[in-house]
């Protein structure tokens, strides 16, 4: 009962002192920023990816990131355009991820041969993508940590680096190992 009147104080305060609430802890305030700006941030994440599971993904992802960087938010931007931004860059994270995912896993050749000579095209992707998960992590993880981020979460060189705190040289060095690392272990899979 004191939660809910405390919600509905402050449900109709502005962004930013409903922001201040959140930087000194208030999880209800926060709940508000959700409500307020769930649909236009759902919005803009669909438009980018299609109604798909990855968007409800990217949703989370965005308040999430948001909450563990609201002591970065200035006020320069509403607090909508700061969440837009924040979705198209994750929606667009994602959109390079899908992309490159795509590429690594098969080639456009390879998947039309692979349905035209076989019904069971579904059944050869999924065998493929457990081949390559099992070689993945035979790795070594900083290896593995490499081909995870760049490859498989999409993440650019720079972005990879910096998450692993690490040279941009060395996390392409690792990269071009870790692909010939990479394929050694598919052909032991594969033979």
């Amino acid at each position: 009962m004191i939660k809910e009147i405390l919600v509905n104080n402050i449900d109709n305060k502005d962004d930013n002192y409903i922001i201040e609430l959140v930087k000194n802890g208030n999880c209800a305030a926060f709940s508000i920023i959700v409500t307020r700006y769930k649909q236009q941030v759902a919005n803009t994440i669909v438009g980018m990816l299609g109604n798909c599971a990855e968007a409800d993904d990217v949703g989370q992802e965005t308040f999430i990131r948001f909450y563990k960087s609201i002591n970065n938010f200035r006020g320069d931007s509403s607090l909508g355009t700061y969440l837009t931004r924040i979705a198209i860059n994750l929606s667009l994270n994602e959109l390079k991820r899908r992309k490159r995912k795509h590429m690594f896993f098969h080639s456009d050749s390879d998947e039309k041969s692979n349905e035209i000579s076989n019904g069971d095209s579904d059944f050869e992707k999924n065998d493929t993508k457990e081949t390559v998960d099992i070689a993945i992590k035979n790795l070594k993880p900083e290896f593995r940590s490499v081909i995870i981020l760049r490859l498989v979460n999409g993440y650019s060189t720079k972005e990879t680096a910096e998450i692993l705190n690490l040279p941009v040289g060395t996390v392409l060095s690792r990269l071009s190992r870790a692909q010939i690392k990479l394929k050694d272990e598919l052909k032991k899979i594969i033979i």
